[in-house]
Parts: structure tokens; sequence; C-alpha cells
């Protein structure tokens, strides 16, 4: 809550899509600082000075580059990927770093010759269609650096989950039982809660 508080003073526009990443559309400039890569700075700099936490940030143009650029500098950095260089940059990353690339595809893609975003471009779109159907075009787009999603703050949760860091490890079966037992509570509350 602390964390999407702070994305609130800088923007309208949050799709959350973690317990602690969203994506943003500071377009709007809400805090006046005339540049997204500025807006990122202070919005790390307040997380910091409120939580103690550090975070980095992806700056871009579409939701896909921004992702891509924010693991870039993880765990503590920021990085910009503009306009002039979306395309080329893409082409030299591995395409299991790309958002919708799990393991399983990036091995078939890999078995066809597909390893970098270079190679996924190559490849025309009857031949993705051919091998990945329906995600075809998505692979297509992306390998361009294009994405046409916006900044979606009324997405409708599609599932729920728990996550607990513990004090110590937990190596002992009955105390990760009832580690799991705890998580699964805490699922079950916000669902009824949300009468889902």
């Amino acid at each position: 809550r602390q964390i999407h508080a702070v994305f609130g003073r800088y923007t309208d526009l949050i799709q959350p899509l973690s317990l602690d990443e969203a994506y943003l559309d500071v377009t709007a400039d809400k805090q006046g600082l005339e540049t997204a890569w500025r807006t990122a700075k202070a919005i790390r700099a307040d997380i910091l000075a409120e939580t103690g936490l550090t975070a980095s940030a992806g700056i871009s143009y579409n939701k896909f580059l921004a992702k891509l650029a924010s693991d870039h500098r993880k765990p503590n950095g920021q990085f910009a990927v503009t306009p002039e260089m979306g395309a080329a940059w893409v082409e030299t990353l591995p395409v299991d770093r790309f958002h919708g690339v799990g393991p399983v595809t990036a091995r078939k893609m890999k078995g066809l010759g597909i390893e970098t975003g270079a190679d996924l471009r190559a490849k025309p779109l009857e031949f993705l269609q051919a091998h990945f159907g329906s995600s075809a075009h998505w692979y297509y787009s992306i390998a361009r650096g294009e994405d046409d999603r916006p900044v979606n703050p009324n997405r409708v949760r599609k599932s729920s989950g728990s996550e607990t860091t513990f004090d110590r490890d937990l190596v002992e079966a009955a105390e990760i039982e009832a580690g799991v037992l705890q998580m699964a509570d805490d699922v079950w509350r916000w669902c009824e809660s949300r009468q889902a």
C-alpha cells in the first residue's frame, strides 16, 4: 500500500502487476517534473525514504519495453529505452527475457533457431503463425519493439496469491506445511472478502 500510495502521487494511471510492481503512465506529469526519467528518479527516492526499500524503474514508450528496461537495471537502478533505440535494442536481447515468452516457448523458439530479438524479427508472420498460432502477432510486434496496450488502471484481477518471507528458512515438513496453510488461509480470506 505504501508503494502504491507513492505511485498515486505521480499519476492516476496505475496498472498493478504484483504487490510491488506496476505499469505507470506518467504522460500527464502530475508533479511537473518534465520527463519520465526525473519522475522515475523521484518515485524511487520516495519509495526508499518511506519504506527503506530500493526500486528499479524502466522508462519507455510502451509497456513491453518498460518492463524489459526495468529488468535491465535491477535491483536498484533505472534504464530508458527511447523510440530511436527501441527496435534495435530488442534485437540484441535473448528471447527468453521477453514478457510472454516462457521457458517452454523459449525452448521451442531455440529449436527453430530463434535465440535473440533479431532472430525473431527475421521470421515472417506466416512462419510465426505456423509455429505459435494465436501468439504469432504478439511475437511479431515485440520483435519490432511494438506494443500498443495502454496502461489499464481498471484491469480485472484474475488471480489471488500470498507470499511470505519467514524469519528463518523452514526445513521441517511440518513447519513448511504450516506456512503453506497460513498463506492458503490468507488467500481464502481475501476471496471471501471480495466474494470471489
